[in-house]
């Protein structure tokens, strides 16, 4: 049986949108969509050991869950992928639990 992968969505413009994706509340990847016209290109981060059969489900559910234009018919879904780890969360706002402060990490190095 296939799993269901679901979306949260952290951030959308009205030409981009970033969700983290998860499998039964589990964090599996993320993906940022780039919409251009009929053309999206996505950016998808996963895992270090997912599968090439994992990495086509997780595309396969970025496609048919939340890959739309504003326009009638897709000319082309382009997606990149990363396998890897996070690294963290890092911002200029002032640092909380899961967040790193940029200030932080010039003031240390």
């Amino acid at each position: 049986m296939k799993n269901v992968i679901s979306f949260d969505r952290e951030v959308r413009t009205p030409h981009s949108e970033s969700y983290t994706m998860l499998d039964n509340g589990e964090i599996v990847g993320r993906v940022d969509l780039h919409i251009q016209g009929p053309n999206i290109h996505a950016t998808l981060c996963t895992t270090p050991d997912a599968s090439d059969d994992r990495i086509r489900d997780l595309i396969d559910a970025v496609d048919e869950q939340i890959a739309m234009t504003a326009d009638p018919f897709r000319e082309d879904f382009i997606v990149t992928v990363w396998k890897g780890v996070p690294a963290g969360v890092y911002g200029d706002a002032e640092a909380s639990e899961d967040k790193i402060n940029l200030g932080e990490i010039s003031e240390n190095s």
